[in-house]
């Protein structure tokens, strides 16, 4: 017994000897775990030094540099500047060539108003077709539909059981809006469901001719008052024309040359009328005319006039009143051969005469 307690004894010295090495031992660790600490701090400090030298010696070198080349980056930008005015002028040249072919008067006043016939619902639109020799008189009736009816002449359409001499032309794919035109024996319209795609349709072989879409249109209504149109096509003397509103330009409204076979933008125009408040637009010999009204409903009015071309001050030209009605208007679409406007109000159908002027 006494052995073993002496044995016991050792084992507890020899363990605190070893207990006492091993905090002796982390003790050297720590102290040069610090040391790395503190080195890399260092070396970090140093880094950062050096990076902040070449910063500034690279500052230095651009400096330098802009200054040695400063004449030739001139040089450069104005070969650049030239070139861009070169090629601006040369559009206009076109764009002057492309539209202004007989085609030199300007709005001045709306003489007069037939209400042809009272009959669908508050949205629509009808319309001759301006590039065939033809009296078919088109109607379009809701905001969204399939159906297409066709009229042999005015006449027959005015009748009271009209639909029933007419031609039902069944589309395969609903329009939205009521910015639909009819243009050389073809329907384009705005594809219901889609954000932008103009569908352009074959009346008599009844099948899609031809599709595009309209960059930047579809995101926002075209006319605050009609806000069931987002795309409004519109006809002139020198064809088909696309208005729209875009978020990026404010709300105010852009303009769209389309050539129509095949189906592409010739040019866009970003304008300075408002699609606050307005109701409908048209297009007459390259000008753009916006159709304002009260939110109530009033009398409208032609407050902004957008030419193409420049040829007209919009500043000089005095507010144009549609006469002797009171309502609002879902369409308004410009007849070129027959110069007058076809209008659909609150469910009437309406045809209102031009005064014009050379501009």
């Amino acid at each position: 017994v006494f052995q073993l307690k002496n044995r016991l004894e050792k084992c507890n010295h020899d363990i605190l000897d070893y207990v006492e090495e091993f905090r002796d031992f982390s003790k050297m660790v720590l102290s040069r775990l610090a040391g790395l600490n503190s080195c890399k701090a260092q070396v970090k400090g140093e880094v950062e030094n050096l990076l902040t030298r070449i910063e500034r010696a690279q500052r230095d070198i651009d400096y330098l540099g802009s200054v040695t080349d400063s004449n030739a980056c001139v040089e450069v930008h104005e070969d650049l500047m030239e070139q861009q005015l070169l090629e601006e002028a040369e559009e206009k040249k076109k764009l002057k060539l492309l539209l202004n072919a007989s085609c030199d008067h300007l709005l001045t006043g709306i003489k007069s108003l037939k209400i042809v016939k009272k009959t669908g619902d508050k949205h629509g639109s009808w319309m001759k077709d301006p590039g065939k020799k033809h009296t078919k008189i088109y109607l379009l009736n809701g905001s969204v539909n399939n159906v297409l009816w066709e009229f042999a002449n005015i006449m027959i359409f005015m009748e009271n059981n009209q639909t029933l001499k007419a031609r039902r032309v069944t589309l395969p794919f609903p329009w939205e809006g009521a910015g639909q035109v009819i243009y050389q024996g073809f329907l384009f319209y705005h594809r219901y469901g889609s954000l932008n795609e103009i569908i352009k349709f074959n009346i008599q072989r009844r099948k899609v001719a031809d599709q595009m879409l309209l960059p930047g249109a579809g995101r926002i209504p075209a006319y605050q008052l009609s806000p069931q149109t987002k795309i409004d096509l519109a006809i002139d003397e020198h064809g088909l024309w696309a208005i729209h509103a875009e978020p990026e330009t404010g709300g105010n409204l852009v303009l769209t040359k389309i050539q129509p076979t095949p189906m592409v933008v010739e040019h866009s125009w970003d304008t300075p009328c408002s699609s606050t408040d307005a109701e409908a637009a048209f297009m007459a010999c390259n000008t753009l005319y916006v159709v304002y009204n009260s939110p109530s409903g009033g009398t409208s009015r032609i407050r902004c006039v957008y030419d193409v071309l420049g040829a007209g001050n919009t500043y000089e030209i005095p507010i144009l009143h549609f006469p002797k009605r009171q309502g609002s208007h879902s369409s308004i679409h410009y007849n070129p051969k027959e110069r007058q406007l076809f209008a659909w109000g609150d469910g009437s159908q309406i045809i209102y005469k031009l005064h014009t002027e050379q501009k």
